[in-house]
């Protein structure tokens, strides 16, 4: 259907590009800008071949991503549940038995009995409480750019989340604008476009600044340099391909090493996190069953 829509608005005398715009949850701006750029300079195969590899490599960029922020939200539910089973189904049968000893229990026991009847008492509660969380973090994320903000920026600043996210801002800025650069989009037409392809706010927003630097004749590797976010190296790759003309060679290289960073940190991020889900819920389980079993180990002074 979405074909035969593009292929009736070219047949109606729409060019490529206006046909694919009409379609912006299949055809987003950046590829429609793209396919523009091929369209003027007369070489959309080649282009639509560069777009295709630029995909690829962006889509293998998110996969990655999602990769890494798994394993710490896995770590999280897997604890709550394991807890919330414990507390609610497990610890109540203990807590007949004890209710038997007719003596004190150890602290630790009286604690987590304790917890165990408030969860019993107010689970609703929680799980109300867990709802609406989740609700008004969903609409200040749609309606609150100062709250997506301060949310993108804190997420930069977690031990290894943060680094990894780092990375791949600066891999999806230098690929885009690689892919752009080598269309023959002009480059602050170019730099509009990729300040919203970075996937981030803090760097939409650092991309924002550089194009209004290059547009007044600053140097593209000055004005990244500025916003405080680009490492070194990377800001000496795009010198060296501003003074050579290769640009877009040196931006794709920036592309490819940070990529393979990603690629490195995520592998090395599941490695970290797989042990520790295991300890983390060993240490819960571990605890719990402790809780326990402590009046048994001592029935003789509980009886």
């Amino acid at each position: 259907e979405l074909l035969l829509s593009v292929k009736t608005d070219i047949e109606g005398g729409s060019n490529l590009t206006d046909a694919l715009a009409k379609h912006p949850r299949y055809f987003d701006a950046l590829f429609c800008n793209l396919v523009r750029a091929g369209e003027h300079a007369g070489i959309l195969d080649s282009l639509l071949d560069k777009i295709a590899t630029y995909k690829e490599k962006t889509e293998a960029l998110k996969g990655k991503i999602k990769k890494a922020l798994f394993y710490p939200t896995a770590v999280v539910i897997m604890a709550v549940i394991v807890t919330s089973i414990l507390l609610l189904f497990v610890v109540p049968t203990f807590q007949n038995l004890f209710h038997s000893f007719g003596a004190n229990l150890p602290a630790f026991t009286q604690l987590v009995i304790n917890l165990s009847q408030w969860m019993q008492h107010w689970w609703w509660v929680v799980l109300l409480g867990m709802i609406a969380c989740a609700t008004a973090f969903t609409q200040a994320k749609r309606r609150s750019r100062g709250f997506v903000e301060f949310l993108d920026r804190s997420v930069l600043k977690i031990p290894v989340i943060g680094v990894i996210l780092n990375k791949a801002a600066i891999a999806r800025f230098a690929r885009t604008l690689a892919t752009m650069f080598a269309a023959g989009v002009p480059l602050v037409e170019a730099l509009d476009s990729v300040a919203g392809a970075t996937g981030n706010s803090v760097y939409s927003k650092a991309v924002q600044r550089v194009r209004e630097s290059v547009s007044t004749g600053q140097q593209l590797q000055l004005s990244m340099q500025q916003t405080g976010l680009f490492p070194n190296m990377v800001v000496q790759m795009v010198a060296i391909g501003e003074e050579s003309g290769a640009l877009d060679a040196m931006l794709g290289k920036v592309a490819d090493f940070y990529e393979e960073e990603v690629d490195n940190a995520v592998d090395g991020l599941s490695s970290l996190l797989e042990p520790l889900i295991m300890a983390v819920l060993g240490v819960l389980v571990g605890g719990l069953v402790i809780a326990m079993y402590l009046p048994i180990f001592k029935m003789g002074s509980v009886v």
